[in-house]
């Protein structure tokens, strides 16, 4: 059966709330809202104000983990004051799950490169998961959506390393390619079975750079904004954003394509396809 992917052009906080009324989700209890804070200096990330119809409608807490790298959110104290610099905290209550140790350990029975995924240990105070994701490209994982926010987005500092490094924390930097990519969607599948079905996925294609928001100092955005995209299914979405760039008649979507293969970034889709995270096949319903 194939996924629904919701998709409108209508790049706005109405649009982002309309597509998401159109899921008709059902996120009950508590809800961790999960955003990329955007590293300081990066001006492609999408700011709070952006999603503020959609939080006033959905509730929920902004969730973020610390990074693996140097800058302004690799240890808890930088990251809540940039937090506090990009509007974050003063639109919504915002939850660094992995300011305090120890981290949550999940299970990934199936994984094929990492057996375990550790994440933020707040994670446990959410009884669902919805998930905004700015997709644009990467210069590690070839893109970012919805898979990546699942994967390095929930991970804690140590766990992103654990990832990048395919479970070998000594030299993660230095992974090779694909063990890298495989290991996301190993880690992406342990968090979708955490949340059993209560979670959500909304993805814009806007500001789309090869960068990610996680740079300091990324490219402006090559190509033409193309629209906003929900779904339940992650790697529908995402599969959906990679066809909608391959679909563009955009001259620069050929610079974004280019970083995508260059680094083989659709091998992650394709191994949580593999690990049923997601469906490969999907239908787009434009609203």
């Amino acid at each position: 059966m194939k996924s629904i992917v919701f998709f409108t052009r209508d790049i706005s906080p109405e649009g982002v709330l309309k597509i998401y009324k159109a899921l008709n989700a059902d996120l009950t209890g508590r809800v961790a809202v999960k955003v990329h804070s955007g590293e300081k200096g990066n001006q492609n990330f999408l700011r709070p104000d952006f999603w503020q119809l959609l939080m006033e409608y959905v509730g929920g807490t902004i969730v973020e983990c610390n990074t693996a790298y140097e800058g302004m959110r690799n240890v808890t104290d930088k990251h809540i004051q940039l937090m506090k610099e990009h509007g974050w905290s003063e639109f919504y209550d915002v939850d660094i799950m992995d300011a305090e140790g120890p981290d949550l350990v999940l299970d990934i029975d199936n994984g094929k490169r990492i057996k375990k995924n550790y994440v933020g240990k707040n994670l446990t105070n959410y009884d669902s998961l919805l998930v905004l994701s700015h997709f644009k490209g990467h210069p590690m994982g070839g893109f970012g959506g919805a898979l990546k926010q699942l994967s390095i987005g929930i991970a804690s500092s140590y766990g992103k390393a654990y990832i990048h490094g395919g479970g070998d924390t000594s030299d993660y930097w230095e992974t090779e390619q694909d063990i890298f990519l495989e290991s996301m969607a190993d880690a992406a599948s342990s968090v979708v079975k955490f949340f059993n079905g209560k979670a959500a996925y909304i993805n814009v294609m806007k500001n789309m750079s090869v960068d990610c928001d996680c740079c300091a100092v990324a490219e402006d955005p090559c190509m033409k904004d193309i629209g906003v995209l929900a779904s339940f299914d992650p790697v529908a979405i995402d599969k959906a954003c990679i066809d909608l760039v391959y679909a563009s008649d955009d001259p620069g979507r050929d610079h974004l394509i280019e970083r995508i293969e260059s680094l083989n970034g659709i091998l992650t889709v394709n191994a949580s396809a593999a690990l049923e995270v997601g469906s490969l096949e999907y239908e787009l319903i434009e609203i």
